[in-house]
């Protein structure tokens, strides 16, 4: 057959299959597979659009994946259960599944936190890593075999602030006293330096700033912070925040739901969960320096915290591991493991990641980034 007769015959095959309608099938998800509706509890409020967002951008990739099989409503903190508790909910069956961060469940099992994050630890692109290539998504799923739970990442804030302070931190001793609002495994760490830790609710914590009820909030970051104005009443604005330098949000998933999972599912269910926890950290990424910008001209006054302060923070917070790992065998095997990796991160980032960032930095402070420099 020369050419000219196979392009002929191709163009009037191709066109009697688009008349006919019915030459191309339909996809084989959308054929064969069941139709599945789901509802997830999130642990955040629509507010934090970036945060919570995580849920239903999922949602949508897995709906659109599926073809509209596979159907996931997502629901608010507080509009099924308070949104600490929708791990919880996710274990006994209340829903199929939560979009929240592990170490919200410290206080049940210490070793929750070793899924999201632990304070001196990983920054958001190598906990990633260790997430996918270090083994630690397959250890976090072994522990939580006993609670009914399968997890996957869904998101990353990077690295957070250290807080708003009423005033100026610069000594270990400044920390003696101080109530501040935070919880969980950071709280424990910082309650070693003298600090107070507080569980107070996002709702509350500005009015509580403003009492004076407490010295000091941690949050998240630029973006989420912004929203809250808490410059007005707490104006100094510490960083970093090295309980949380890359906190993995996670997908949990009841076990005995995700097994009657078919195969095709599950595989798009991990697809796009690590497609959504990629893209929170480019969102943050995107949107906190310009927050960050606006937050200084509304009054905020940067400050990074001392050297003192974080050599004395690194110490408890060991000290912290090793009575955690005398107590919980699954919270040994996890942070021993992330050591190692941690070892090996940190002595590669030092060359070529951080020479480039510094060179580039330095640039920036002398005026030579912006548009048109000389």
């Amino acid at each position: 057959m020369d050419r000219r007769s196979f392009l002929t015959r191709a163009s009037i095959g191709g066109a009697a299959a688009a008349a006919g309608g019915t030459a191309l099938a339909a996809p084989a998800i959308a054929q064969d597979m069941p139709s599945i509706n789901w509802r997830m509890a999130s642990s955040f409020p629509t507010s934090l659009d970036t945060i919570y967002g995580g849920a239903p951008e999922f949602a949508k990739r897995l709906e659109e994946a599926t073809d509209g099989k596979f159907k996931l409503q997502v629901f608010a903190a507080g509009e099924i259960v308070p949104g600490l508790d929708a791990i919880n909910a996710a274990t006994d069956g209340t829903v199929e599944c939560a979009h929240s961060v592990g170490y919200y469940n410290w206080g049940k099992d210490p070793a929750f936190a070793c899924g999201a994050d632990l304070p001196f630890t990983f920054s958001g692109r190598a906990k990633a890593a260790y997430n996918y290539h270090g083994g630690g998504l397959e250890r976090y799923n072994e522990f939580l075999e006993q609670y009914n739970l399968v997890s996957f990442p869904g998101g990353n804030t990077g690295t957070q602030m250290g807080g708003w302070y009423r005033k100026e931190i610069n000594t270990v001793a400044d920390l003696q006293g101080l109530k501040m609002r935070i919880a969980g495994l950071a709280g424990r760490v910082l309650s070693k330096l003298g600090v107070v830790p507080q569980q107070i609710a996002g709702g509350d914590i500005y009015a509580a700033l403003e009492k004076g009820t407490i010295d000091a909030t941690e949050f998240v970051g630029p973006y989420d912070d912004s929203k809250l104005g808490f410059q007005k009443v707490a104006p100094y604005y510490y960083y970093p925040g090295f309980w949380e330098g890359g906190p993995t949000v996670s997908f949990f998933f009841n076990k005995a739901q995700w097994d009657q999972l078919p195969d095709t599912y599950k595989s798009l269910v991990r697809t796009c969960a690590q497609a959504t926890d990629q893209n929170m950290q480019a969102k943050y990424d995107s949107k906190n320096p310009p927050a960050l910008k606006e937050l200084v001209a509304a009054g905020a006054q940067l400050r990074p915290f001392s050297e003192e302060i974080l050599t004395a923070s690194f110490d408890a917070a060991n000290e912290v591991y090793a009575e955690l790992s005398a107590e919980n065998e699954w919270f040994k095997t996890q942070y021993e493991a992330m050591l190692e990796f941690r070892n090996d991160w940190y002595l590669y980032a030092q060359t070529a990641e951080y020479t480039f960032d510094t060179f580039m930095m330095i640039q920036q402070r002398n005026g030579k980034l912006t548009p048109n420099a000389g």
